[in-house]
């Protein structure tokens, strides 16, 4: 037994040498042609479980259990009184099952388990009991302007909806989308990264605990190449969400485009994070340093594009180096650590060489050693910082993914609106600035779906999330949830007999 395997045990954490998808209810039995996934854990590269590849047969199957768990109405004709008393059960269960799920996505992810405790696993919950409210705030509408007539407009489930959730944050993204997407009667077919399915497969059992009925949660497993492929282009599937990234979504929508499933998108960012000369500085280089290195810089909304006033850039630039060069980088299981390892090794490799093609094309390295060899074989990467000239260098144009942010210098507002709308990305911007009149002026240019303005990665669950550009397609969000995964229906009724058009009598004098 591995000493991670041996640590997972101590916590009362029993796992099996392979893992199995969970369908209807159960585990799915192995196969022993299956492909075997090796899962390590980023902190120390030990191998300590496989995962076992669904294929076309299995995917299949899952898809067509979820099908017939919507067609018997166990859930999609369920009350909506039942609906949330099970979604609150739900999030009531994750709180009682928190150190487990937050250790799960820590063995998987490399996620600093602190960081899952305080804000991750708490959030999962948070979405179950966000959905049970709204669900019993939305309403049908009825239209009686037309004379002699009624109108009613509907929502019904949508069907079978498959999910796909990244490793960057397993749980919390999963239980968005699974909240989000049952709460309006849906079932579905989740896939999680083969990189990290614990928890999901976890959050499975849980919500079948709290009542869901048998099937209507189903969780297969395998890369996105295969499991995934085989899901996103099976005919019984009605709605395909994905958070992830955009080569994954192009070949996604290439997969649905024969059945013409409906897509929503949650991609990726490069994030600029303006600094003006009448900023907080020290809220200003809290915020860029939360949001520049959180998770490793593995989260979507980073704003590793630092872009500082001219004014105060010297010593803005000098405070910030001198935080990142304290950073505490270290195993995901110590509670005193502030950046972990990259998520697995062929991530570790890309950030390595999106910093050697940065100092390749001229950027200069203020601070970072690459790896961090004295922290064992983990996959670790020391944050790093590059002052750049121009924001077309690669590092300033490709979402790194990783602990590697930039600093460029401007002169006016005009010019730092400019270099933050010079992306092909545009999920999210952060502004600091004590100006009123500036921080309305750029949240009016700034070409991003959400704006912080003086601080970091704050959410609010009723307000739509989502990107402009290859950011995404569409909103998360309760409203936008509703949008896309009902169908809406409109019911006319006569209220008196209608004059009719006669047809087919022939001629009449």
């Amino acid at each position: 037994m591995t000493p991670i395997a041996k640590t997972v045990k101590d916590h009362g954490i029993s796992l099996p040498e392979v893992l199995t998808s969970y369908l209807c209810g159960a585990s799915t039995p192995l196969k022993a042609d299956s492909l075997r996934l090796p899962i390590h854990f980023a902190g120390t590269g030990e191998h300590f479980i496989s995962l076992q590849e669904d294929d076309v047969e299995n995917v299949d199957r899952a898809v067509k259990l979820a099908r017939e768990g919507f067609v018997s109405g166990a859930w999609s004709e369920q009350s909506v009184a039942k609906r949330q008393s099970i979604f609150r059960r739900v999030a009531e269960l994750i709180r009682q099952n928190a150190q487990e799920l937050a250790l799960l996505d820590c063995v998987c992810a490399g996620l600093p388990l602190s960081h899952l405790a305080s804000r991750q696993i708490p959030r999962a919950a948070e979405n179950f009991d966000f959905f049970a409210d709204y669900i019993g705030t939305i309403a049908g509408e009825n239209f009686d302007q037309m004379d002699g007539y009624q109108t009613v407009v509907t929502r019904q489930p949508a069907g079978v909806v498959a999910l796909f959730v990244p490793w960057n944050a397993p749980l919390a993204m999963a239980s968005m989308h699974v909240a989000s997407a049952l709460a309006f009667g849906n079932t579905c077919v989740l896939k999680p990264s083969e990189y990290a399915p614990l928890s999901a497969l976890r959050l499975a059992t849980l919500l079948e605990e709290a009542g869901l009925p048998v099937g209507t949660c189903n969780v297969i497993n395998g890369r996105g190449s295969a499991t995934g492929a085989a899901l996103a282009s099976h005919a019984g599937i009605d709605r395909i969400a994905l958070t992830g990234q955009g080569h994954t979504a192009r070949k996604i929508m290439s997969n649905a485009a024969e059945h013409l499933t409906p897509v929503h998108f949650e991609l990726g960012g490069k994030s600029a994070n303006i600094i003006f000369d009448d900023a907080d500085l020290d809220q200003a280089i809290d915020g860029a340093l939360v949001s520049s290195f959180s998770n490793a810089g593995q989260i979507c909304v980073a704003g590793s594009r630092i872009l500082v006033q001219r004014g105060i850039a010297e010593g803005f630039i000098e405070s910030f180096v001198a935080r990142t060069k304290a950073l505490r980088v270290g195993s995901p299981l110590d509670p005193h650590t502030e950046v972990g390892p990259l998520a697995f090794e062929a991530q570790k490799q890309r950030v390595l060489e999106c910093i050697a093609r940065a100092k390749e094309e001229g950027a200069q390295l203020l601070v970072g050693e690459n790896l961090r060899p004295d922290l064992g074989d983990g996959y670790f990467v020391a944050p790093a910082l590059f002052q750049v000239e121009n924001n077309q260098l690669a590092i300033c144009q490709e979402e790194v993914f990783g602990p590697v942010a930039t600093i460029q210098v401007f002169d006016n507002d005009k010019e730092a609106l400019s270099i933050a709308n010079d992306s092909r990305f545009g999920l999210v911007g952060y502004c600091w600035t004590e100006s009123l009149p500036r921080a309305l002026a750029f949240q009016q240019g700034v070409e991003a779906g959400t704006l912080w303005i003086n601080t970091p990665l704050a959410r609010d669950l009723r307000a739509p999330f989502g990107g402009f550009k290859e950011s995404g397609i569409g909103r998360d969000g309760p409203r936008h949830a509703a949008d896309f995964f009902t169908e809406e229906k409109s019911i006319i009724t006569a209220l008196e007999p209608p004059a009719i058009r006669k047809m087919g009598h022939g001629n009449q004098s």
